[in-house]
């Protein structure tokens, strides 16, 4: 791992964390601000509304996943998979956080103006730390060149079975001829 990813994952990670604890201790407050939002999704989804009948619990396991993957992300364990969670869990503060704060005044559109566009830079920079490979090559390009690499040994095993299946015949054909002139002699 270079010395900007031990750098800069324990520092993009330590804002998720932060604010993944505050949502859990005040989970009251984020369950009012998700609680429309899972109306909706029980209304588009019936199947999920068992799921998502307690809004404090939900915030909760919000909470929960993001501090357990900017710990992951942070600590530089599966992190594509953390920063995927953390572009999830991100997305769904940044709308609800959205929603939720007061623009009445110009004060106040200004700091909801710059608490989006924080979000959205943040979501930025884990979208930048979700494919980040670190020097490994991502599933796909393992997933093509095996594929490639199969398809190589499945022509070198049929080009192999081809040649012992004429020297065979050869072989085969010799010893006929040997045996048709013992027979004939």
């Amino acid at each position: 791992m270079s010395i900007v990813r031990r750098i800069a994952r324990p520092l993009l990670a330590t804002g998720y964390i932060v604010n993944g604890i505050d949502s859990f201790r005040n989970s009251s407050t984020a369950a009012a601000h998700l609680d429309p939002a899972l109306k909706t999704v029980r209304h588009a989804v019936p199947q999920a509304a068992p799921f998502l009948k307690n809004s404090a619990v939900v915030a909760q396991g919000l909470a929960a996943a993001q501090v357990g993957a900017a710990a992951l992300f942070a600590l530089g364990k599966a992190p594509r998979l953390a920063a995927s969670v953390l572009i999830s869990t991100t997305a769904v503060n940044a709308y609800l956080d959205f929603r939720a704060s007061d623009h009445g005044t110009k004060e106040q559109k200004a700091a909801r103006r710059n608490s989006a566009l924080k979000n959205v830079s943040l979501v930025g920079a884990t979208m930048i730390a979700s494919v980040d490979t670190d020097g490994s090559p991502s599933l796909m390009w393992r997933a093509e060149h095996f594929v490639s690499d199969v398809q190589k040994q499945a022509e070198d095993l049929g080009k192999d079975a081809s040649k012992r299946w004429e020297k065979a015949q050869k072989v085969a054909s010799k010893k006929a001829k040997e045996a048709q002139k013992a027979v004939s002699s």
